[in-house]
């Protein structure tokens, strides 16, 4: 991924907190003629191996887990917030629009697991994952022979995670009266994401809310 020093995103506590966040991942792979991607919710361990590791699974009948056998680095990208930059937003008078955004790329080789009571073990961890938020979290409880066959048509692995980058593209290179401008636009959107990036610039850029 190309990212400018000003981007650039190290902190290892931003980047678990961010994956984290945003765990609906999406898994590129090749399979030896053309690339392949899935679109999968994705947990990372942080403190297993040196830059922590991703865990998740998929339907059988997907033909990705396949490409693991060749032992090759694969990419899982988490998406963050993005939104389109209106120049007008700016002090600055001759700029032009452009497109603030924030993405984590993490790599590695992954592994197939097949034991039972692990798979049992990920899928009970990635219910409570996402059930956690909810006043009344469903407890994943079903039939034993039922769990069990619906496990035999999932694919379960993790992706010890060799290399990670993190890019928060926020205006961190423009003025400051420039990021105040586009802060307090995008604070004022209607949609979701623009908000949710006026959040990030909060944490990142010299912005501060009106009193």
């Amino acid at each position: 991924m190309y990212i400018p020093p000003a981007f650039r995103v190290e902190d290892a506590s931003k980047l678990a907190a961010f994956m984290q966040c945003h765990s609906f991942a999406t898994l590129i792979t090749h399979d030896g003629s053309a690339p392949f991607a899935s679109h999968l919710p994705v947990l990372f361990r942080p403190n297993v191996g040196s830059h922590g590791t991703l865990v998740s699974h998929m339907a059988r009948a997907n033909p990705q887990w396949q490409h693991f056998a060749s032992g090759s680095e694969i990419l899982a990208i988490f998406h963050g917030p993005h939104s389109y930059i209106s120049p007008s937003w700016y002090q600055t008078e001759i700029a032009v629009p452009t497109w603030n955004y924030a993405a984590v790329h993490a790599y590695g080789i992954p592994t197939v697991f097949s034991e039972h009571e692990r798979v049992v073990s990920l899928l009970r961890e990635t219910i409570s994952a996402y059930e956690a938020s909810f006043k009344q979290p469903w407890p994943g409880d079903l039939p034993d022979e039922y769990r069990d066959k619906l496990i035999k048509n999932i694919v379960a692995f993790e992706i010890p995670i060799s290399r990670i980058e993190g890019k928060f593209k926020l205006g961190q290179n423009r003025p400051a009266a420039d990021s105040q401008g586009v802060f307090e636009a995008l604070s004022r959107a209607d949609d979701e994401d623009s908000r949710a990036l006026a959040k990030m610039m909060l944490a990142e850029c010299n912005v501060h809310p009106k009193a």
